[in-house]
């Protein structure tokens, strides 16, 4: 099911994914971040749901799907810097913070900001090109319930 995603995430100089592809390793970046501590929340899934129903107009059915096929991609998913800089060269900055702010969401989700999470998230911004300015200033809107 994601032989063409993951050859495509572990090329030595990844294209532009297709929208589909796109919208599924962002779901799998989220779920990255969630599981990064160990403590995969319902809370979190809940947000992750909620993130992806809200950017890309679907059903809470919907949203819920993606999210488990994320689940599956993100397991069998190369290491992070790979997987970022695939969505990096495929995906515009403006983009990209939506994406950090979208993680912050994942990571504020359960009420603990754990170091692991917040370590991977600081990561994920540098290998995705947001400086940690533009990164602090969507985790302030997403503190501030923006």
């Amino acid at each position: 099911m994601f032989g063409d995603l993951l050859k495509r995430l572990t090329a030595p100089a990844p294209e532009a994914f297709p929208e589909p592809d796109a919208r599924l390793a962002l779901a799998a970046l989220l779920v990255r971040i969630a599981r990064s501590d160990g403590d995969y929340a319902e809370a979190e899934k809940a947000r992750i749901d909620k993130i992806l129903a809200k950017r890309h107009g679907l059903s809470p059915f919907e949203a819920t799907k993606m999210r488990g096929d994320a689940e599956a991609l993100e397991a069998q998913a190369p290491d992070t810097v790979r997987f970022t800089r695939a969505i990096k060269d495929g995906v515009p900055y403006e983009d990209r913070t939506a994406v950090i702010e979208a993680l912050w969401g994942v990571v504020l989700a359960d009420g603990v900001r754990d170091p692991e999470e917040d370590s991977l998230l600081r990561l994920t911004a540098n290998l995705l090109g947001v400086n940690d300015r533009d990164s602090a200033l969507a985790r302030q809107r997403v503190e501030a319930g923006a």
